[in-house]
């Protein structure tokens, strides 16, 4: 016969074994509540913003001392990245990094390449746009006899 000191004591370990499981739960959905993601190109942590921004030759030289970093082009904002395994081997490559911010390092939970424009031969997608007179163009208007060169332009450093 089991006795009720027994079951006491089982039901009380059974509800500290929940309980730890669901803080240990609530803690994986708050760190990745936090993670957020940044796109740039991995460079070395030796160059600055402004050397990344001009695709200085030095940013992809390793120095001394230096690391791997990323390069958001967007905000011009240079990010240690913490640890270097998921980077190395993509120096030169934009990517998407995932991770938590602390301070300027990127703790790094993922990482993955990004693809930029249409691969060589692959059609472009139906499009309308207005263009600097308000006319509406299309890939068909804009079609010449020997194909079409559309360049977009997403940013400049006024």
């Amino acid at each position: 016969m089991v006795s009720s000191d027994f079951v006491t004591k089982y039901f009380l370990l059974c509800i500290a074994t929940l309980l730890f499981f669901a803080q240990l739960a609530a803690a994986g959905q708050a760190n990745q509540a936090n993670s957020k993601s940044w796109s740039g190109i991995i460079v070395y942590s030796s160059c600055n913003a402004d050397e990344a921004f001009g695709e200085s030759p030095e940013c992809f030289r390793a120095a001394p001392g230096a690391k791997l970093a990323l390069y958001d082009d967007t905000n011009r904002v240079m990010y240690s990245l913490e640890p270097q395994e998921p980077v190395a081997g993509h120096l030169g490559e934009m990517v998407t990094v995932r991770g938590t911010l602390d301070d300027d390092t990127i703790r790094v939970a993922s990482l993955a390449t990004l693809s930029i424009g249409l691969a060589v031969g692959q059609k472009a997608p139906a499009f309308s746009a207005r263009d600097q007179f308000g006319n509406l163009q299309t890939l068909d208007t804009l079609k010449g006899t020997n194909g079409t060169v559309l360049l977009f332009f997403r940013s400049a450093d006024w």
